[in-house]
């Protein structure tokens, strides 16, 4: 399921719990997932489907995922960036206070 490739999760289970993550490529059934910074592309973390949320992407397109679903790997550098302007948008996954 290549579908997944380039979407933007949250982790529900383990040590990284609540830590978000793009999806680099699919092993089944393992997720293979990097943020950029403690898991790089190079050596993304392996999670099951059952342990990550996937977060509503409406209205945020970004290079680096558009890079990812055209099958290519984006630089560390990028999938942070990325995720630092996922977590900066007003999305509904943030909690309100």
């Amino acid at each position: 399921m290549q579908e997944e490739t380039g979407r933007i999760v949250q982790s529900t289970a383990g040590h990284d719990k609540g830590e978000l993550f793009c999806v680099v490529g699919v092993q089944e059934p393992y997720l293979l997932l990097a943020d950029g910074r403690r898991r790089k592309g190079a050596s993304p973390k392996r999670k099951k489907r059952a342990h990550v949320r996937f977060l509503e992407l409406e209205g945020f397109d970004h290079p680096a995922l558009r890079e990812l679903n055209t099958g290519n790997s984006p630089s560390d550098r990028a999938l942070r960036i990325a995720l630092a302007a996922f977590k900066g948008g007003n999305h509904t996954w943030q909690k309100t206070i």
